[in-house]
């Protein structure tokens, strides 16, 4: 089939693309970074634009049979990108798609639009209350995608845990630079909070069980994520321990740890947004028995599977990526004031 991935140059794009290479479809990326993977650009269809340009977006959509909608502003950019971007955005695709016919828009939201629950774990049905600008466009977003499904089209929805995997930096090469470095690392509260993750691998093969299943039964809203995980604590000292120099999970005291990260996030000082440090000390799980049971979602991967095999990645081809920081999750982010930190540990 033809299909459309937006985000193609991104993290879950690249693996996306490799994944559905494998089974022969004719894939299109769209994406506003260029597209730098040598081992698959001559096999694809690449167009370099934004998801907000209308005109751009009628003249690549035409006989898609899938879209895979995938680009979203993240949450370290600015709130008008985040609102444009991943609501105005996602009505332009929608409006093109049902225009020119395509027979399924597969969105990737994602669970901060549980924002902070009071209960774990979390169903497809329970209450969406994101934090931060990107949780609320994330919802706004859904809501756009229902409007469509409810008008006749098939527009599966997947909530996928923070996913990981070769090609992952953003906030997770923080953990990943202070073991290679030999650091202990420093964990909100005391780290004995559940929190589920999800291997990019596993995402991709929920996305291509959207894409093969008969419509009636993928045309509805799954929650993703590892089906084996254990506490934060256990599972980032799982890193650790690969890195091989003996380091540990440092507690440390939550209060006051979250009050200094809000003064350094207001300073830009510290790269942790809202999101990220007011649920690292809380459970955080989702329950994917829908997906298992409608879809025949099976993870491969646990937890520490998937940190140690996005570990071992990082570690191979650090000094592809030494100099570079951003805003996304495929560049590290630009530590600021915690590489001082990290001296003490």
């Amino acid at each position: 089939m033809k299909i459309l991935i937006t985000g193609g140059a991104g993290f879950l794009g690249i693996n996306l693309i490799r994944h559905l290479i494998k089974e022969n479809h004719n894939i299109i990326s769209l994406d506003i970074a260029d597209f730098d993977y040598n081992d698959v650009k001559n096999r694809i269809t690449i167009f370099k634009g934004d998801i907000r340009d209308k005109d751009l977006l009628n003249k690549i959509i035409n006989d898609v049979d899938i879209i895979v909608h995938s680009a979203a502003a993240l949450p370290l950019y600015k709130k008008e990108d985040i609102f444009s971007t991943d609501i105005d955005g996602t009505r332009n695709l929608l409006e093109e798609a049902k225009k020119k016919n395509v027979k399924r828009f597969i969105h990737i939201s994602s669970t901060a639009v549980y924002g902070i629950p009071d209960h774990h774990p979390i169903y497809e049905d329970d209450k969406l209350d994101g934090v931060g600008y990107y949780g609320h466009a994330k919802i706004e977003a859904e809501k756009i995608c229902l409007e469509f499904r409810n008008n006749g089209m098939c527009v599966p929805i997947l909530r996928p845990k923070s996913f990981i995997g070769p090609e992952r930096l953003g906030v997770f090469a923080l953990l990943y630079d202070w073991a290679k470095d030999g650091k202990n690392f420093p964990v909100i509260g005391k780290g004995k909070n559940k929190y589920q993750l999800l291997d990019v691998e596993d995402l991709c093969e929920a996305i291509n069980l959207c894409i093969k299943l008969p419509e009636n039964i993928v045309n509805d809203t799954f929650n993703i994520g590892a089906k084996i995980f254990s506490t934060i604590k256990e599972d980032y000292q799982a890193v650790l321990d690969f890195a091989g120099y003996g380091k540990k999970i440092i507690s440390l005291p939550e209060k006051p740890i979250i009050f200094t990260l809000k003064i350094l996030e207001k300073l830009k000082l510290s790269p942790l947004y809202k999101w990220v440090y007011e649920t690292a000390s809380k459970d955080s799980y989702v329950s994917i028995e829908k997906a298992e049971k409608i879809l025949g979602f099976n993870p491969k991967f646990s937890n520490k599977d998937a940190l140690i095999r996005n570990f071992k990645w990082y570690f191979e081809n650090v000094d592809l990526f030494k100099n570079q920081t951003g805003i996304n999750h495929r560049v590290p982010w630009k530590q600021g004031i915690l590489k001082l930190a990290k001296v003490f540990f």
